[in-house]
């Protein structure tokens, strides 16, 4: 497959994630390999974590999604 068929598909992967209503996964980046579509950066809960891999499966052409989302969850802050 050549570079701009690569290109074209995390274009289309990360056009699919700033579509999404969820504002969090508009700020994910997507890498492609030869057989791969990473996905990477932060959301605050595992269900967008899962939903963010979702979206870009269906684009991946055969190639594998491999999910490094990281979740970080933001500490209550005690009332005072």
């Amino acid at each position: 497959m050549n570079q701009n068929n690569e290109t074209e598909l995390a274009v289309a992967a990360l056009a699919a994630l700033a579509e999404s209503s969820v504002s969090e996964l508009r700020f994910l980046r997507v890498d492609e390999s030869e057989n791969s579509l990473h996905l990477t950066g932060r959301v605050k809960s595992f269900y967008h974590k899962q939903l963010a891999q979702e979206l870009v499966r269906p684009l991946a052409d055969g190639r594998q999604v491999v999910n490094h989302v990281n979740v970080c969850h933001q500490p209550m802050s005690a009332a005072s």
